[in-house]
């Protein structure tokens, strides 16, 4: 009698199941960030607030309410944030950014030099945030629905250069370069990651480096931040002021800082504290101590979302996590290297502690993406 030989089984391919729960240590960490910038926004802020406005808590509780608001959008991302969701919002996203920008020239508001608002009402956005989230589901779902096509230049450049150019040229208007360089660099890493032949990497950045050379060159307003940025003591009292009261605030605050709440420098020394230079008010209340607590949980944070986004269940959502952690830390490392000085005041914010509302809505916005694509990991931990 003959043996019946068994057919080997074929190992079946991990199925991606939604999971009951959002990640908890993502969510912690985004937690206390949320909790130790509100901390920061009264502390930078209440001796400004009370000078110009009469009222010490004038923007904390402005923050507070978008916090709030913002916690409600996270949550209400995180149980909605499904991949077909989130395909089906992707070109829609980019038309309402781009369709903002192309507002922004007509009928923007003009802050410190530069035209990046738009007001309606009580309410002002910088339609530069919705673009960076814009961008990045934008290319996570054209770069899957490519698929290998992505090597080829009519699929695989092409139309994220058009898409780049367009959003570049309009925020260049405003100016707002910082914001630029961040969505080139988070479209670059995407593409990269998607599969795209290095080679139009290399000949895209061949042909964009000396253009962006070029245009700040010929921009005053970038040559006066670049200017500003090598020599700020040259013009101390004017346009290498802010600069300077942040080294002297980041200078100060030693290795264990003066105290919280305890910064001379937010004594209407340092303009507008709250906004893009509160980590120089970190740095002089809890010192360089207190500073790198603050940035490891930036980068735990970002790494904790890598792993949300190595087990993601599939390409697209992988893409989409990707590009938001990639964005959050480039962020952060743009602040905190305008703050120190180690590159051109860009007017680029701190997540979670800069206040601004329309920027926090945004990057909770994100978060709850995060958290959504989460609930389908294909494997806990």
């Amino acid at each position: 009698m003959t043996k019946s030989r068994k057919r080997p089984v074929a190992a079946e391919p991990l199925q991606p199941k939604k999971s009951k729960s959002i990640d908890l240590p993502f969510l912690l960490m985004v937690a206390i960030l949320c909790m130790m910038g509100i901390v920061m926004v009264f502390s930078a802020s209440y001796a400004s607030a009370y000078y110009k406005y009469g009222n010490s808590y004038y923007f904390v509780q402005d923050q507070l309410i978008w916090l709030i608001l913002g916690v409600i959008v996270m949550f209400v991302m995180a149980f909605m944030s499904t991949p077909k969701f989130l395909k089906v919002i992707a070109i829609p996203s980019l038309v309402v950014a781009v369709g903002l920008l192309a507002l922004v020239p007509f009928i923007g508001v003009v802050r410190n030099d530069a035209k990046r608002w738009l007001k309606f009402g009580p309410i002002s956005i910088q339609p530069s945030e919705i673009a960076k989230i814009a961008i990045i589901l934008s290319f996570a779902y054209l770069i899957t629905r490519s698929g290998e096509k992505i090597k080829t230049f009519r699929y695989g450049i092409l139309p994220y250069v058009g898409i780049l150019g367009v959003v570049g040229f309009l925020l260049i208007k405003q100016p707002h370069y910082s914001a630029t360089i961040l969505i080139f660099a988070v479209g670059g890493a995407m593409l990269i990651v998607g599969g795209i032949n290095l080679k139009w990497v290399a000949g895209l950045a061949a042909v964009v480096i000396p253009a962006a050379a070029i245009i700040f060159m010929k921009s005053s307003y970038a040559l006066s931040r670049i200017q500003r940025w090598l020599d700020p003591w040259s013009d101390p009292l004017g346009k290498g002021y802010q600069t300077i009261q942040s080294l002297y605030a980041v200078g100060s605050g030693g290795l264990f800082g003066l105290g919280l709440g305890k910064s001379r420098q937010k004594q209407l020394y340092l303009p507008e504290p709250q906004n893009d230079f509160i980590f120089a008010i970190v740095c002089e209340e809890l010192g360089l101590i207190g500073a790198l607590i603050i940035l490891l949980l930036f980068v735990a944070l970002v790494w904790r979302g890598f792993l949300i986004a190595f087990r993601a269940p599939d390409r697209f959502s992988a893409l989409v996590v990707m590009g938001i952690m990639v964005k959050l830390g480039l962020q952060v490392v743009l602040n905190v290297a305008v703050v120190t000085n180690l590159m051109p005041n860009t007017g680029i914010s701190l997540p979670f502690f800069s206040a601004g509302g329309s920027a926090l809505l945004v990057q909770m916005f994100e978060m709850g993406i995060v958290l959504g694509v989460s609930r389908y990991s294909r494997s806990g931990g």
